[in-house]
Order: C-alpha cells, then sequence, then structure tokens
C-alpha cells in the first residue's frame, strides 16, 4: 500500500498561551484520523471495536481544548517492510489484500477463521494507519521532537500474532513499532523499551514476539481467572517469564477475579512495575493503552477510573526522561475510553494526575498474585526479593457479592452502548463506594439480605421461578455436593476456590439418571475451578452409537440461568436472563435441538434433550464452532486432572450408575476415543 503523502503535523497557534507555568511547555503529541474509522462490520452490525471509539476520545478532548495544547498529527500507514519485522509475509499479503474487489466474495468467510475478526472494504487502510501512526509518532518522541504522544488508532492490535489477527486485531501496532526503533533506527539511542500492557485482556501477541528479546521488558497486567479470560490460555499467567536472554523480561500480573479497581493497580504499580522499572531503566516506554479495564466497560467488568489511569500513567512518567508514548488498544463503553484519555492526556501535558482519590484497599486475591509475581522473578529482580509486611498484605477488600463474575471470551456485543448503560447502572446502584470496600467479617450473614436486594433489579426472576426444567450435567457436577455449590455457594475439596451459588438456593426437588447419545470428551487446557488438566464437554450433536451418562437435577429455569452464568464465569449483568421463556420453546423446536447464547464461554450452548415426566430436559456444553476447533486441534484436547477425574467418579458411583473400575474406564475411555 502507498504512504499518505499529507501534511502530518500541525500546531495550535494558542499553544504557548495555554498556561503560564513551565510544565505547559512540555510538546506533546496526539494523533488522530478519521480514516480509521472506515473499518467496520461488513454489514453495519453493530460490534464493540467500532469507529466511534476513537470519534468519542476525540470529540472529548476537543471539548477540553486539548488539540490546542498539543501537536496534532495526522496518520501515515506503515510500510511492509517495517510490519515484516514481526508479522509473516502471508499474514502481511492478507491485510494489505483483504480489502480488495478481488476478496468482496470470500471477505466474510475468510473472517470467521479467526478468532473475533471481521473484514470489511476499509480494514486494509485502516490497519496500515494504525501501524504506520504508533511507528510514527515513537520515532517522534525517540528524537526528542516530542515529550510524550498519544496515538488514537484503531483496530488494536496486541493480540495479533506473527501470523494470526485475533481479537479485534490486525497488525500489532506496539509490537511493529517497538521492532522499528530498535532494528531500524539504532541511531536515536534507544536499547531499551518498557511496554506497559494495561488492556484488562493479556497482550499474547506482544508477548510472543519478544519472547526472548532482553532489549525489550513486557509487562502486561489483565484478567486471566486461570486462563478461562480471554484470550482463554495460560500465555498470561505469572509463570510465563520469557526464555533464553529474554528470560526475566516478561511480567504478567494474572487477576484471578473482575472488579479490580484503583487501589489493585496501584498497588501491582508499587510493588512490580515501578521496582523493576527503576532497574530497567528504559530509554522509552510505549503504553498498550486499553481502557477496558474502566468502570462500565462491557467486556472488562474491572473498575478503573480516570484518576487511577492518571496516577498509573504519571508514576511512569518518571523514567526514561517522560518519553512515553501511549497507543490505544480496547476500551468499550464510548464514555469511560473518553474520560480515562482525557485523564491521561492531562498527565501527559500537565505532568501530573487528575484531581481525585482511591480509597478502597487491593482485594485479598491481588497481594497473593502480586506475592506471586516476585517470587517468579525475584531472582531476575533483586528489588523483588523482600517479603512485603503483613500489615500491608492485610489490608484488604471483600469481592463485591454480585452475580456476574469473569467474561471466558471477547465476544461481540450485541447490545452494545446498552449494555454498557446497564452494566454502570448496576455498579451505581448496587456496589458500595469504594471508601467502603474494607474487610467486613459479618459480610456472610448478610449475604442473603443483599441477595434479596440484588433481586429487586431483576424482575423476569419471578417468572422463571415457576417453570421446572431438568439441568442434565456430564461433568463434574454429577456429584451432587459439587452441584450444589452452584447452588448454595461453597466448594468441595480439590476445587480452587468458591462458587457464588443461585439467588434461590433451594436444593433440587429430585435426582435421575439416564444415558444419552452424545460423545462425552474432555478438553481446554485449564480452568479457574480446577486449575490444570481438561473439563467434561459433550458434542450437541446426536450419534447413536455414543453414549453419555447425564445426572439430571429438577431445578427452576431461574436457576438454571444462574448456574448458566457460573458455568461460563460470565460477566453478563444478571437484570435480564440469559435464557427465557421464549428460548425454551425455541430450543425444544429448532432441527438442532441447541441455542448458542449471545454471551459466548466455554459452555455458551444449551442443547435441548427431551422430556422426562413433561418436564424439558437442558444441558449446556461448547458451541459449533468451539467443536470444530477442538477436531483441528486448535483447542487442546486434554485429559483432566486428578481432582476433578475423582469428582466425575464420585459422582457416577455414588449415583448408583457404575463402579468405581467402571468409572475410571469411561472417563479413559473419553479421554481417548476421537472426535
Amino acid at each position: 500500500m502507498e504512504s499518505v503523502n499529507s501534511e502530518t503535523e500541525r500546531q495550535s497557534s494558542d499553544d504557548s498561551s495555554s498556561s503560564g507555568n513551565s510544565q505547559s511547555q512540555r510538546r506533546v503529541g496526539i494523533l488522530y484520523d478519521e480514516r480509521m474509522c472506515k473499518h467496520s462490520t461488513p454489514d453495519g452490525d453493530h460490534h464493540p471495536e467500532n469507529p466511534n471509539r476513537i470519534r468519542a476520545i476525540w470529540n472529548k478532548l476537543q471539548i477540553a481544548r486539548i488539540p490546542q495544547r498539543c501537536v496534532v498529527l495526522n496518520a501515515k500507514e506503515a510500510e511492509d517492510r517495517f510490519i515484516l519485522n514481526v508479522h509473516a509475509k502471508k499474514h502481511v499479503d492478507l491485510i494489505k489484500n483483504i480489502s480488495s474487489k478481488e476478496f468482496d466474495s470470500r471477505r466474510n468467510k475468510i473472517a470467521a477463521k479467526f478468532n473475533s475478526i471481521y473484514f470489511n472494504e476499509g480494514s486494509s487502510e485502516s490497519a496500515y494507519l494504525a501501524a504506520g501512526s504508533v511507528v510514527d509518532v515513537v520515532e517522534r518522541v525517540a528524537k526528542g521532537e516530542l515529550n510524550s504522544a498519544f496515538a488514537i488508532v484503531r483496530p488494536p492490535g496486541h493480540h495479533a500474532e506473527h501470523n494470526e489477527a485475533m481479537g479485534f486485531c490486525l497488525h500489532n501496532n506496539v509490537a511493529i513499532a517497538t521492532s522499528f526503533l530498535l532494528n531500524e533506527r539504532p541511531e536515536l539511542g534507544i536499547k531499551k523499551i518498557l511496554i506497559v500492557d494495561w488492556d484488562v485482556h493479556h497482550g499474547n501477541g506482544t508477548q510472543k514476539m519478544f519472547w526472548k528479546d532482553s532489549r525489550v521488558l513486557f509487562f502486561s497486567v489483565h484478567r486471566h481467572e486461570f486462563g478461562t479470560f480471554y484470550p482463554a490460555n495460560d500465555d498470561g499467567f505469572y509463570t510465563m517469564i520469557g526464555e533464553g536472554p529474554g528470560a526475566g523480561y516478561n511480567i504478567n500480573v494474572p487477576w484471578e477475579n473482575g472488579y479490580c479497581g484503583d487501589a489493585d493497580y496501584l498497588a501491582v504499580w508499587d510493588h512490580i512495575l515501578i521496582p523493576v522499572a527503576k532497574e530497567f531503566n528504559p530509554d522509552i516506554i510505549i503504553i498498550s493503552a486499553g481502557f477496558d479495564a474502566a468502570v462500565g466497560d462491557p467486556l472488562g467488568g474491572c473498575r478503573v477510573t480516570p484518576y487511577g489511569y492518571s496516577v498509573m500513567l504519571k508514576k511512569l512518567m518518571n523514567f526514561s526522561q517522560g518519553k512515553i508514548v501511549l497507543a490505544l488498544e480496547g476500551g468499550y463503553n464510548l464514555d469511560s475510553i473518553a474520560n480515562s484519555a482525557l485523564a491521561c492526556m492531562q498527565v501527559l501535558l500537565e505532568n501530573m494526575p487528575i484531581n481525585g482519590s482511591s480509597e478502597a484497599y487491593p482485594f485479598e486475591s491481588t497481594w497473593r498474585v502480586i506475592q506471586a509475581v516476585r517470587q517468579e522473578l525475584k531472582v531476575f529482580w533483586p528489588t523483588l526479593a523482600d517479603e512485603l509486611p503483613t500489615t500491608l498484605i492485610s489490608q484488604t477488600a471483600q469481592v463485591p457479592n454480585l452475580l456476574f463474575l469473569s467474561s471466558d471470551s471477547e465476544v461481540e456485543d450485541d447490545n452494545g452502548a446498552q449494555a454498557s448503560e446497564d452494566l454502570e447502572e448496576v455498579l451505581q446502584g448496587i456496589i458500595q463506594p469504594l471508601s467502603n470496600l474494607k474487610v467486613d467479617e459479618d459480610h456472610q450473614g448478610k449475604e442473603e439480605t443483599e441477595d434479596k436486594n440484588n433481586n429487586a433489579y431483576s424482575p423476569w426472576r419471578s417468572e422463571l421461578s415457576k417453570i421446572d426444567v431438568w439441568y442434565a450435567s456430564f461433568g463434574s457436577n454429577m456429584w451432587k455436593p459439587r452441584f450444589l455449590c452452584y447452588v448454595k455457594g461453597g466448594q468441595v475439596e480439590g476445587m480452587q476456590g468458591p462458587c457464588r451459588g443461585s439467588l434461590d438456593k433451594t436444593p433440587p426437588k429430585e435426582i435421575l439418571w439416564g444415558t444419552y447419545p452424545h460423545h462425552l470428551f474432555f478438553g481446554r487446557e485449564s480452568t479457574s475451578s480446577w486449575g490444570p488438566g481438561g473439563v467434561a464437554f459433550l458434542n450437541p450433536e446426536r450419534k447413536i452409537q455414543d453414549k453419555a451418562y447425564l445426572c439430571l437435577y429438577r431445578i427452576t429455569l431461574e436457576q438454571f440461568n444462574d448456574i448458566l452464568c457460573q458455568e461460563n464465569n460470565s460477566s453478563y449483568c444478571m437484570t435480564s436472563p440469559l435464557f427465557d421463556l421464549d428460548d425454551l420453546i425455541s430450543v425444544a423446536s429448532n432441527e438442532s435441538n441447541s441455542l448458542e447464547l449471545q454471551m459466548r464461554g466455554w459452555y455458551s450452548n444449551v442443547v435441548y434433550l427431551g422430556k422426562e415426566e413433561d418436564i424439558p430436559i437442558l444441558t449446556m456444553t461448547c458451541v459449533n464452532s468451539d467443536m470444530e476447533s477442538f477436531r483441528s486441534g486448535k483447542l487442546p484436547i486434554v485429559a483432566p486432572c486428578k481432582a476433578y477425574m475423582n469428582t466425575l467418579v464420585r459422582g457416577l458411583v455414588e449415583g448408583g450408575q457404575l463402579s468405581e473400575e467402571e468409572a475410571m474406564a469411561y472417563i479413559q475411555e473419553a479421554t481417548k476415543k476421537p472426535l
């Protein structure tokens, strides 16, 4: 693709008069170009990664008169030779040509082969502009033309791998720019680069591109939930520290739960990132600035405020003589990303955080993760060797008592802005203020009262509580004590943490067993509930030669929704049901007898198995696209861990279906039988 030869810089005439103090004289760049809005869904369908994201940021900055204080830059397309430093030629050729007429008839089919990707006639140009823009601003900052800069670009980049677009990302913009400075412009004297990825999702692509490179310190703080949160693998775990010369230069801080906020992120800054940055002493810092950990984001489920982002950025400005570039990544609540971006721009211009405060303590899980990361990396960074004081790590907040947990995947949310509004309403109306998030010794005793209060936001529950269904379990829920964790809350032996439970904690009215013509198998590498090892899935397709044991629990459709939410670790806000009466009628009448929910997760495919006592039998398993990924090897087939397998055995034995030996043989056969 040809470079854009338009004027690329314009300086406001009233820049010098915007403030009288010397801090305002910082020369800060800001890059925005409407051409990057050409990348959109081919049919005009709503998608969280849409052009309004960067428009919202730009409009907010204009209202605050930020551009008048900055060097405003236009976008420039990246050159193939720079992209090829991190991406395969096959990948570059695809992104370069995907918007051409020759791909019109097969563009959607090609996109469907990737994970969470769409293409249209404007995708190629937008992707090249995004990558080239980040390259341009990092070069200007490295040269000293600018003190710092913010590239408001899309599509984002940190998920894009060497030969694969994924997670809304086409080119890995930050990786391309980093490689450009190190390998194409050595005369600029940039020998060490710190990449800080504060997007709520792990920067898997960037990590892999500098896995063995000690010139790049890659730091990512993200929701992980033991590999169940997008991109749903082990790459973001704290044990992934780099390899060879790069060992110790890859730092992952994986949250075990959602809802992390300012206190959690700032604790990580103070006790991991800042001490290591002092030792590393970078020549420039590039931030993969996703704002989907912000309060109200429909995909992120965390609660970082604009003040929190401003403090995080200010702490980093003490390094590399303030040479910092922010490149936009994710963020899907338009108000949140606009306010967060404005806060960051104010820091770049004024070298101080915005007004605000954060009085909450970090979660107990945050301190646990921080300690694990420090232990893993102390051999590489002596500053992390000291134990944190007990008086510090004992100050914790209680995770709020909500019926939405983690999200398995970075999916396309058809509810769009409304989802953001619903989530913000719940955050404002239900969750305790930050200043009250301290340990409450009576918390457990208040659960029932809080549940009833939360239920006031969910009028659908009354209707669905009158409808009975059979929930058919083929995995660990075949053992009744394990299943009751989803109803009453708690955990059984071998589980990594407790379940939240359902609002209606009534035990099942009846329990039956049956065999059904479906193929049981085990897949995925690890889960938040059981740790490493595969978990059970059921092929939704019926085949007469297959036989799977299922335990049927007679519960209400309301309880089924709560279990569906917990099974998928969903960030879905339960102000409306995941699966309602219309869905029940639909799944029982359609030819496939299955319904894939808009809320995607590992078990977001509800399958109708027939009736028992004239009551519908429902189970939940993987979606059809995941089945194809399991068949092709894109998703791994993995035997279960011992604790998980023992739970299945206990269910089959105590349910009177098989002897212990027969149960073991049944599970072993399922681990080996090809799909």
